[in-house]
Order: C-alpha cells, then sequence, then structure tokens
C-alpha cells in the first residue's frame, strides 16, 4: 500500500504560493513602478455564484526598510500585519484569503488575496455619485460620525492608515428608511504602521484626508472632525460608540 505523499512545510508553502501567482484575472490597477520592484492588483473570478469575488495584490519587489529589515520586506506582509490587527480592535477591513512571500533569483515575490467587501462603495464614489443625496441626510451624517469614530478608534491603537484618501475608505448602508445604519471600512493599508504616539497617526491621516477631500465640502468636514475629536478626547467613548 502505498503511503500518502507529505509535502515538507517549506515545499508545501511553495506549492501553495504558486498556485495562487499561476492564477490571473482582470487587472483593475496595472503594475506601477515604485519601491524597487512593480505592484498591481487583479480581479478574480468568483469561485461560486454566492461567494465574494477576490482581488489579489501582486508584487515583484516593492520592498520598505525598516530597522528590523534594513534590506527590505515586501510592503505585503507588513499590509497582512495592519489588516489582522485592524480587525481585532473592531475596524472592518477585507478578509484575508492567501498571503505569501518568496524569494526567487534573488527578487521578492509576493501575494495578498482579499475577499471583496461586497455592497461597499468608497467615499470618492459616495460624494462623486451623489449618494449621500439620495440616502438623506440622516444617513449622510451617520456615515460622517461613524467615519470619524473609525478613524479615532484606528489612532487609539497607535495605528497610522498611510494612505487615508477618500478611494481607500468604503462606505456600505444596510437596511431600509429609518432603520439604515452605516458601517465603515478600511483598505490599501500597504503603508500603514505602529506610531508611538498617537497624536503622530492622528495628524497625519487627518491632514492627508483633508488633502485629498476631494468633493467633500467644509461643512461634512467639519461633523466629521466633531466626531472624530469628541471620541479621541474620550477612549471609552471609541469602543462604545463604534461597535
Amino acid at each position: 500500500m502505498h503511503r500518502p505523499l507529505i509535502l515538507p512545510a517549506r515545499e508545501a508553502l511553495t506549492s501553495t504560493f504558486q498556485r495562487w501567482w499561476n492564477t490571473q484575472g482582470e487587472w483593475v490597477e496595472a503594475p506601477n513602478q515604485r519601491r524597487d520592484g512593480e505592484s498591481g492588483v487583479q480581479r478574480l473570478q468568483r469561485r461560486g455564484p454566492s461567494l465574494p469575488a477576490l482581488y489579489c495584490k501582486r508584487q515583484v519587489g516593492h520592498l520598505y526598510r525598516s530597522l528590523l529589515h534594513p534590506f527590505g520586506r515586501p510592503t505585503i506582509l507588513r499590509e497582512r500585519q495592519a489588516l489582522n490587527a485592524l480587525a481585532r480592535i473592531g475596524i472592518r477591513v477585507p478578509k484575508i484569503v492567501y498571503c505569501g512571500a518568496r524569494q526567487e533569483a534573488g527578487k521578492w515575490q509576493a501575494l495578498l488575496v482579499t475577499e471583496e467587501l461586497q455592497g461597499f462603495v468608497s467615499l470618492h464614489d459616495w460624494y462623486r455619485g451623489k449618494l449621500h443625496e439620495q440616502w438623506g441626510m440622516r444617513i449622510h451624517r451617520q456615515l460622517l460620525q461613524n467615519l470619524g469614530l473609525t478613524l479615532s478608534r484606528l489612532h487609539h491603537a497607535h495605528w497610522q492608515h498611510g494612505c487615508c484618501y477618500p478611494k481607500h475608505v468604503f462606505i456600505k448602508v444596510h437596511g431600509q428608511a429609518d432603520v439604515a445604519w452605516v458601517e465603515i471600512a478600511l483598505l490599501d493599508l500597504e503603508k500603514s504602521r505602529r506610531r508611538l504616539r498617537r497624536s503622530a497617526a492622528s495628524r497625519h491621516d487627518l491632514r492627508q484626508l483633508y488633502r485629498h477631500r476631494q468633493d467633500m465640502p467644509e461643512c461634512d468636514w467639519r461633523l466629521l472632525r466633531l466626531a472624530y475629536d469628541a471620541s479621541f478626547a474620550n477612549p471609552g467613548g471609541v469602543y462604545r460608540h463604534a461597535s
């Protein structure tokens, strides 16, 4: 009787990585050249009619350097750490299906496969598509409040998003009419990192979001900041109201 083939851990990891590496889809973010390499995102075919689509971030090179990794490490691995950390503190992020990295011929290759955030739209599209007019002021104000609470929760945990643009803030309205409520999600966290001081994380992300807010009017920004400042000054309130 033949014994089942049991692959060594390293070989099994390489085999799984290779299967995902060979899986191709439609480019939704064409590979761009930076950070000593390139990075792009593909949308993969659905695995079944009831399952969410997958997004695969593919990198060759594309490294970050730190005191722990002076010779460079794939930014995807930093993003995985951030996704897991934010999920633990109750912030909605894309669910990881697979993440891995390997060195091939002296060059890093890395993959991050995540589930689509079904039913979500970006903050950019919320304003550009005038969805705030469609849903009305109650939902729109709740969106701004929940976004302020979400960012405050992020910063209280000493995390900095690092790329806090409207296209990386996602929104989903659950329910209808008077019982509708808003959920906030964050994505594209490859530049995220822990900061020693909460104030440094706060200052960086809020300045960035303000500069790139585009269609968000000043009055909406003030409502967001009111919610943010109130929860940032009251750490216990962040967890009580943003859950």
